[in-house]
C-alpha cells in the first residue's frame, strides 16, 4: 500500500469536523515543498447567480450584530 493510499484511508476515518486540520496540514506541506496543492474550485450556478446579483447592485447590505441578522432573517 502506498503512502497516498494510507493517507486516504486515514482521512476517510476522520470525522468531518476534524478535516479542517488535515486541510491546513496539507496546505502547509505544499507551501514548504513549493507545490500548489489547492484544488481548482468552480462556483456552482447558484453562487454565480448570487455574485452577478451583487455586481449588478442587488442584494442587501447588513450592518449589525449576528443576533440582529438572525432575528431579521427569521422575520422573513
Amino acid at each position: 500500500m502506498s503512502y497516498q493510499e494510507i493517507a486516504k484511508t486515514m482521512i476517510d476515518r476522520l470525522p468531518e469536523d476534524k478535516m479542517i486540520f488535515v486541510v491546513n496540514i496539507l496546505a502547509n506541506l505544499g507551501e514548504l515543498s513549493g507545490v500548489d496543492v489547492y484544488p481548482e474550485f468552480t462556483p456552482n450556478n447558484e453562487t454565480l447567480e448570487a455574485i452577478a446579483e451583487l455586481q449588478n447592485g442587488g442584494g442587501h447590505k447588513f450592518s449589525g450584530s449576528t443576533d440582529d441578522l438572525f432575528a431579521e432573517l427569521l422575520e422573513d
